[in-house]
């Protein structure tokens, strides 16, 4: 059972379904509402339940054009990456994360990069060669864009690299992608430090934060009883060891009173 899959069974063996879901809160055929850290790893930053983007998805669904058949999307979400990134960019579309590291990898060794919104990184995105991008749309199937500077493609390609080609996704998912990063990019500038700091009295108990993003201090031997503990207090966190959980942005203080109350007893990893 993979880790996903742990966690999904451990919610529904405690709380029931999942009936509705809504900004960073997920509610439970018990009437039990969750507080979401998870977020699908990212791909639910902005919030369950974004209305442009699934909007745009169902309008663009309503259309018909769900077969395999050339559409203006490809190129649109070619644009909205190239905004997001602030340089031109050739895009590549993968359902596997391990196929987009590894052409990342082709196109450049030695600047290949995952793209992370509201880290403490800084990273000038606009410099760098090659992005892996995980599009904040809350899909069940993983897609990940390989953005990469024309030039760059354009000597792979003069050098005949081998560069594995894109999947097919139909248009209405390809519309609902492009209007998530755009959202993304509006979101941008209204999350800040001053939005996640105010945990850290709570979260740096368990957790190094970097902007938004949380990566445990409780050793890998623990962690999965910390997923459980957390569950126990309706936080649903990060199910694999090395993906991050995140400060969900529309939550509360209060949402984090039950972890404060009952805290999960560990020896910090050195």
């Amino acid at each position: 059972m993979t880790e996903q899959n742990y966690l999904k069974e451990e919610i529904n063996k405690k709380y029931g379904n999942i009936t509705r879901a809504r900004n960073c809160f997920l509610y439970t055929k018990s009437g039990t509402r969750l507080t979401d850290l998870w977020q699908l790893g990212g791909k639910a930053i902005l919030g369950w339940g974004n209305s442009k983007s699934t909007l745009i998805f169902k309008n663009v669904l309503n259309r018909g054009i769900t077969g395999f058949y050339n559409t203006e999307f490809d190129n649109k979400l070619k644009k909205a990456v190239s905004t997001l990134l602030e340089s031109k960019r050739e895009c590549f579309i993968y359902t596997s994360k391990t196929t987009a590291f590894k052409t990342a990898l082709t196109l450049s060794s030695q600047d290949a990069n995952f793209y992370k919104p509201w880290s403490c990184a800084n990273v000038n995105w606009k410099e760098k060669d090659v992005v892996i991008l995980e599009p904040p749309f809350a899909w069940a199937e993983s897609i990940f864009i390989v953005a990469v500077k024309p030039e760059l493609l354009e000597v792979a390609l003069a050098y005949n690299l081998q560069i594995q080609q894109s999947n097919f996704i139909p248009a209405p998912l390809y519309a609902g992608l492009t209007r998530s990063i755009y959202d993304l990019i509006s979101e941008i500038p209204n999350r800040t430090e001053k939005n996640w700091f105010i945990y850290d009295k709570i979260i740096t108990k368990y957790w190094k934060r970097s902007g938004t993003y949380l990566y445990p201090k409780v050793p890998k031997e623990n962690y999965k009883d910390f997923i459980l503990h957390c569950l126990e207090c309706t936080l649903v966190i990060s199910p694999e060891y090395f993906t991050p959980s995140i400060i969900p942005f529309n939550a509360e203080i209060g949402n984090f009173t039950k972890l404060k109350n009952k805290p999960f007893k560990f020896t910090e990893k050195q």
